[in-house]
């Protein structure tokens, strides 16, 4: 899983501010007031990266400077929008799915003896395993 931060640029008109973000084409975004835009800047964002295949690979295209972004659009407000794939994840794709295992007769009479909750196990496990906490 990955982090990321991209610049946005927030853009005032007369009854909203527009949030567009320079590196990524088409992500664009808009709020009533500057922290509604910011809110939706950030799902905007995760929606983008989401269904960009490159979120799979973490290979996501290297942000602006900021620097460079303000030279752009000096007089709007720019800022850096965080991006935290495994936090995205864990909030937009909780929907459980079935997976078949193996494991020794042994083993599945002693845990079937103490109710145990193979779900739990591998879930559990598998956060251990891949360093996910």
């Amino acid at each position: 899983m990955y982090k990321i931060s991209y610049p946005a640029v927030f853009f005032k008109d007369e009854n909203s501010f527009c949030v567009q973000f320079p590196d990524l084409p088409g992500c664009l975004t808009e709020g009533k007031t500057l922290e509604e835009a910011y809110s939706m800047a950030k799902e905007a964002l995760g929606l983008y990266l989401d269904t960009s295949k490159d979120i799979y690979n973490n290979e996501f295209k290297k942000p602006s400077k900021l620097a460079d972004i303000i030279k752009q659009f000096p007089n709007e407000i720019v800022m850096f929008i965080d991006f935290d794939s495994l936090a995205y994840a864990k909030f937009t794709k909780s929907k459980a799915v079935k997976k078949n295992l193996s494991i020794p007769e042994w083993l599945n009479e002693e845990a079937t003896k103490y109710n145990v909750n193979f779900s739990q196990i591998l879930q559990e496990a598998l956060i251990e395993k891949l360093d996910l906490d």
